[in-house]
């Protein structure tokens, strides 16, 4: 692939080193060394030039993404929607069910196979990178870059919180209080690899929001927005809070009988985007097993 963008240089910058420039858009310094290995990979007024280079007023900087390795990973025809895409990123919907990255029990039933069977069919190159982690039976919005700057930028996007993510889940009961945050550290249960619990000790920090938004059968629908991103934090902090998620089978085993996997969905997806800067928001309804529950 070749992703070509281009800058007008103002006032603003005027005598600013390239690399300066670059930095300021959210070029890492892993970028800029990437992009010095391509006599093309940064050009000034059309020449290719050192990172060094001076910017003036009305110069034309131009930065040239250029990537051919495809992964090694089996296409397979997945069902899976993709909400938006361009030549940085795509915003994809993931159903339930389907994990994000193969492992040792699931080689060729993820996105990353979905994907690399899309992406063959339009004969482009492509390598999965995702830039935030569902649960195999969490369904909802992710964001995979294109390409290993954009992938850079969201990971630092989402490391500063820039990133925001807002899940539905459905519990049993009517939750007291209909909303609050729960500020509980994260850690491993010693008892499994997989597990999370609550540890105050050894933990690392925790904030969820939550708000009731419907309650209908018996059972509420949860509104979820993350400060942090660990791993199973709205899972296990929803148990801790007393209301843990239908169908969960690791936190919730004995309350599996209306749905066959955790009742939670990644809802929303708010961000600004890395290369262009242009405000991003997506929705995803909830899908049907979930919305049958109501």
């Amino acid at each position: 692939m070749n992703r070509i963008i281009s800058y007008t240089i103002t006032e603003k910058d005027e005598n600013r080193i390239a690399a300066r420039f670059l930095r300021g858009l959210g070029f890492s310094r892993r970028n800029l060394s990437w992009l010095k290995t391509d006599p093309e990979g940064v050009a000034l007024n059309g020449q290719g030039v050192h990172l060094n280079a001076r910017l003036h007023a009305g110069d034309h900087l131009t930065v040239k993404i250029r990537e051919d390795e495809t992964s090694s990973l089996v296409p397979v025809p997945l069902a899976f929607d993709i909400l938006y895409e361009d030549e940085d990123l795509l915003v994809v919907c993931k159903p339930a069910g389907m994990p994000l990255h193969p492992s040792f029990q699931n080689t060729d039933n993820t996105l990353a196979n979905a994907l690399t069977w899309y992406f063959l069919q339009k004969q482009e190159p492509f390598v999965f990178r995702c830039s935030n982690r569902l649960d195999r039976d969490t369904s909802g919005l992710t964001i995979v870059s294109k390409h290993r700057i954009a992938a850079s930028m969201l990971s630092e996007m989402g490391v500063r919180r820039e990133i925001h993510r807002e899940y539905l889940a459905i519990v049993r009961g009517q939750v007291t209080p209909p909303c609050g945050t729960i500020d509980a550290p994260i850690g491993r249960a010693e008892d499994s690899i997989i597990s999370r619990r609550i540890d105050f000790d050894h933990g690392e920090s925790a904030v969820t929001h939550y708000r009731v938004i419907r309650e209908a059968n018996g059972l509420s629908l949860v509104s979820l927005v993350l400060e942090t991103g660990r791993t199973h934090q709205i899972r296990v902090h929803m148990k801790h809070l007393g209301y843990p998620l239908l169908g969960d089978h690791l936190y919730n085993p004995e309350d599996r009988s209306l749905i066959a996997r955790q009742a939670l969905h990644a809802h929303r997806l708010r961000f600004v985007h890395p290369l262009t800067g242009t405000p991003m928001d997506f929705t995803s309804p909830l899908p049907k097993d979930m919305a049958d529950l109501l």
